[in-house]
């Protein structure tokens, strides 16, 4: 759920970028040359730059290719606050770098009206820039547009805001009540009504996956489905643990209950509501990129409860009542919290991960029941 500061936003490698062919290379300048959140030095080593070639064979097809291009997106946001922070001027901001080469443009930021950090940002296809290097047109996968929300940052400026969001995930498994999560809605919906739902796609790392998660799981409620990508997802929550023994407890009743003599008024009543979302957000199918040793989001691949299926199928349409999810899961063995919960591991040349069709009490849990949270006086007046 946090971004343990801003030391641990990357975690430098060393060396040049990519050299040599139509690989993304950034000249280094006296100011920002060495940076250790510069793209060149800390970004993806290997990944091209949209070329002719993508008229073809769109990279964007390549789900490796797609995931580390979202995540650079995401690590840009991070970066548009620290550079609002630090006071750098355009021609120094580290941010850009980390959309320019794949051909996007940043046309809106959101902004925390309680702090004034930056909190997400919306990305478009930059046309003008893809036509000066020759791309025709939009590569066939590539979102018209994408909204990347950061996680934590444990800065002066943004630590009281975001503990505060972290917390109100923490207690009530809820982000609804924050200025943040209504933001994020607002400007995904106008985005969707400006170029479609399925050209679109939103995404987020730590406390930003669980403010991604929520605003898609609210649009999917109104039938409007967004590719969602969300990193490192926080899955521990208070109001989870109280559910769990709310459920242990059920269970024995229900136990009690079946040898009870029926109640004949009682059998086969179902509550039509119910069950239109539940056939509706069946359709929705998010993405998410786990890592086993951190166990902010380790608990959606517990497997108390989940029945997992090993499979690199597309298939993913839930079955049985239970709600899917694509989950992307690396594992390592024992490695450290912040290794574990940095989202630069997820653009990294040695990324081994296994594909699952989840269907997970958990997952069914966050996809039936994301606002089971907080009292409605949170409605009134958002904090």
């Amino acid at each position: 759920m946090a971004q343990l500061g801003e030391d641990e936003i990357l975690k430098s490698t060393g060396g040049g970028g990519s050299e040599g062919g139509e690989k993304v290379v950034l000249m280094e300048n006296k100011e920002e040359g060495h940076h250790p959140y510069a793209f060149h030095v800390s970004g993806p080593r290997n990944v091209s730059s949209p070329n002719w070639r993508d008229l073809i064979s769109s990279s964007w097809k390549d789900g490796n290719y797609k995931r580390t291009v979202i995540a650079c997106f995401i690590q840009a946001v991070y970066l548009l606050e620290l550079d609002r922070q630090e006071k750098r001027t355009p021609e120094n901001a580290l941010a850009p770098k980390w959309w320019i080469p794949f051909k996007y443009k940043l046309v809106q930021t959101l902004v925390d009206e309680r702090d004034g950090s930056i909190y997400g940002g919306i990305l478009e296809w930059d046309r003008s820039a893809a036509l000066a290097d020759f791309v025709l047109m939009r590569p066939s996968g590539a979102p018209r547009a994408v909204l990347a929300l950061r996680g934590t940052l444990l800065k002066s400026p943004t630590i009281r805001r975001d503990i505060e969001d972290d917390l109100r995930f923490l207690a009530w498994e809820s982000l609804k009540g924050s200025v943040r999560f209504h933001g994020a809605l607002k400007a995904l919906k106008s985005v969707a009504e400006k170029y479609g739902s399925s050209s679109i796609c939103i995404a987020g790392h730590s406390l930003g996956a669980g403010f991604a998660l929520q605003v898609g799981k609210a649009l999917a409620k109104e039938g409007i489905y967004v590719e969602a990508h969300l990193f490192n997802p926080p899955s521990v929550s208070l109001a989870m643990s109280f559910r769990n023994i709310g459920e242990k407890a059920g269970f024995v009743w229900k136990r009690v209950k079946s040898m009870l003599p029926l109640n004949s008024e009682n059998q086969g009543s179902t509550d039509p509501a119910a069950t239109s979302i539940i056939a509706g957000m069946k359709q929705w199918v998010p993405h998410l990129y786990v890592n086993n040793s951190d166990y902010i989001c380790c608990y959606y691949t517990d497997p108390d409860g989940a029945e997992n299926s090993q499979n690199k199928k597309e298939n993913t349409r839930p079955c049985s009542g239970n709600f899917a999810a694509k989950l992307f899961v690396m594992s390592k063995g024992n490695q450290k919290f912040l290794e574990a919960h940095g989202l630069e591991q997820w653009w990294s040349d040695d990324l081994e991960m296994q594909m699952a069709v989840q269907h997970s009490k958990l997952i069914s849990r966050q996809l039936k029941s994301l606002y089971s949270g907080p009292p409605q006086q949170t409605q009134g007046k958002l904090q």
